[in-house]
């Protein structure tokens, strides 16, 4: 209970992150009625309270259910900052031992996991889920993944990245460039290759 008025004031953080980081939406009393985001990490947070008491399976059953709600499915021993925005939401999982920052935004499909799930009960007390330091963002269908993985202060992460190791900060993550094929109408039997070009061009490449 004496923890409840902390709860709150990181909720509020959230629902501003939310506000100021989405342009569609309409105000911060639709974010809280409506955004499964902000149900997710409302639930976990209060289930992360319990997780930390060691009461059991309450936890786990909130965040289930939060999970089964949104399609977010956030672990109650994941410790998160505060200022912490998902947009859409959907697919996003987050490990046990996770332990997010400040100010970090997660899209759709996101996975903060572990590398390897095969020790079992052996890994009970393992760290095996990464570290995502304040200011990260992480663009949708990206995965994380180990517990020595440290995503550093200020780092962006693209679309369907696949992370294992550490990422210095301020840095830019993308995959290469993929090559696209395209078919005209005209000439069904060719095909005609072409590299797909953006605008910006990350960092690090992977």
């Amino acid at each position: 209970m004496a923890r409840i008025p902390e709860i709150r004031d990181f909720l509020a953080t959230d629902v501003s992150a939310s506000f100021e980081g989405d342009p569609a939406a309409f105000s911060r009393d639709e974010i809280i009625s409506s955004y499964p985001g902000i149900y997710a990490i409302m639930v976990n947070r209060l289930a992360h309270e319990l997780y930390k008491l060691e009461v059991p399976l309450i936890p786990r059953i909130m965040t289930e259910h939060a999970h089964s709600v949104t399609g977010i499915d956030i672990h109650p021993g994941a410790t998160i900052g505060h200022h912490f925005f998902t947009d859409h939401g959907t697919g996003i999982v987050i490990g046990e031992t996770t332990v997010i920052g400040n100010f970090v935004k997660l899209y759709q499909g996101v996975t903060l996991g572990a590398l390897s799930t095969r020790g079992g009960q052996v890994l009970k007390e393992v760290k095996r889920h990464p570290t995502i330091e304040d200011h990260v963002t992480i663009y949708s269908g990206a995965s994380i993944l180990g517990g020595n993985t440290i995503i550093g202060e200020g780092v962006v992460i693209g679309s369907n990245a696949f992370v294992t190791k550490s990422v210095p900060e301020k840095t830019k993550v993308s995959v290469k460039n993929p090559e696209l094929q395209f078919k005209s109408d005209e000439h069904d039997d060719k095909w005609e290759q072409k590299e797909f070009q953006q605008d910006d061009v990350f960092d690090y490449m992977i």
